[in-house]
């Protein structure tokens, strides 16, 4: 095994770029007409989008450039400012209210998402923590349940928001990291059963989760409401076809799909580029997950296996819930696509993400 740092896996930096670049066209092509009509400016959204690429690429070329192991040093100190903006969010006059959810803190004309830069600082940690403990993983009291508070307690600070899709993906990269450090199965089984109880508890007690299980398994019970996202998206996706209407001819974002360029940018994308245009994107993002499990594999340690692994799953849970949602798998989360789907915290983030993931790459045993 050598530390010593070659060039970054070309491939994944190639899948990124593309993705990348399709995702500000897409932005562009599905918030055009609603950015005209809000703000008089077809490339509002779209001129936004640039920037904050141009931001997270600056931060993923940074980032590649930045041995991963100074993430090691400071893991701890990172989650727990992202906690304390995390908490910040929940305080009146300082979180921003936007869809029902208090998840954004202002910052001059821009916003940014706190709980987007915790998934990222609790992977840091989580990856540092469970490298160092792993001989504890197997024993419920002194590495299970540890790990599990150390989750459970941002995970219950970004539900009172409240966020579940963000939520999800917190818990779901969370055990992933978990599992693959030696935890033991049966554990998971007692926590999946408790899981799925509070899960259930969560949509019992709050009636707009409720509408959308129910707008899932019938949205024409309500079509003007509960059930209006997911039944304009299913009209987005099927007159697409095979090839698609064409870029930029979609029907869906002439104010039928409420801001089409973020939850739901893929209906959009397979509305005009169709099942081959979809396809090609999941083929990609296929390619990315590919690449980074390659590098989690062949990493010199098992903080960089577990780093990788985590920002692997992060991104690869995102994208199915997503996309799930979007086509009407299961019910509306709110959660975006990354690296397509507009927004500047997800975007930086993700991309600076992908910049450690490349570091662990120039580092990997080949």
């Amino acid at each position: 095994m050598t530390e010593k740092a070659r060039h970054p896996d070309w491939i994944m930096v190639g899948t990124i770029l593309m993705i990348l670049i399709l995702g500000v066209v897409m932005v562009y092509s599905s918030s055009s007409i609603w950015s005209e009509y809000k703000f008089d400016d077809p490339l509002y959204y779209a001129k936004r989008q640039i920037l904050f690429a141009v931001f997270g690429l600056i931060g993923m070329y940074v980032f590649t450039n930045v041995s991963y192991h100074v993430w090691q040093k400071h893991a701890k100190w990172i989650v727990i400012v992202c906690a304390i903006f995390l908490v910040l969010v929940l305080v009146p006059g300082v979180g921003m209210v936007r869809g029902g959810a208090r998840s954004w803190i202002g910052v001059g004309v821009f916003s940014i998402q706190p709980s987007e830069f915790m998934k990222l600082g609790l992977i840091l940690f989580l990856a540092r923590y469970l490298s160092l403990y792993q001989k504890n993983i197997q024993s419920f009291q002194k590495g299970f349940l540890p790990v599990l508070t150390i989750v459970f307690v941002p995970f219950i600070i970004i539900m009172l928001q409240p966020d579940l899709g963000t939520g999800v993906v917190l818990v779901g990269t969370s055990m992933t990291m978990v599992l693959v450090a030696g935890a033991r199965l049966l554990h998971f089984s007692w926590i999946g059963l408790a899981g799925l109880l509070g899960f259930a508890a969560l949509i019992i007690s709050a009636p707009y989760r409720i509408k959308r299980i129910t707008a899932f398994l019938n949205p024409w019970e309500d079509p003007l409401g509960s059930g209006f996202q997911i039944i304009q998206s299913l009209y987005a996706i099927g007159p697409g076809g095979l090839l698609g209407m064409g870029l930029g001819e979609s029907m869906q974002k002439f104010f039928y799909l409420p801001e089409p360029q973020t939850d739901f940018i893929f209906a959009v994308l397979a509305e005009e580029l169709g099942f081959i245009g979809g396809a090609c994107v999941l083929i990609l993002f296929f390619l990315l997950c590919w690449r980074g499990i390659r590098t989690a594999i062949h990493a010199p340690d098992l903080y960089g296996t577990l780093l990788a692994l985590g920002i692997v799953g992060m991104i690869t849970i995102q994208v199915m819930i997503n996309v799930s949602v979007v086509t009407g798998l299961i019910p509306v989360t709110g959660i975006t696509l990354p690296l397509i789907s507009y927004g500047g915290s997800s975007l930086t983030l993700t991309l600076a993400s992908l910049g450690i993931l490349l570091n662990i790459s120039r580092h990997t045993v080949r």
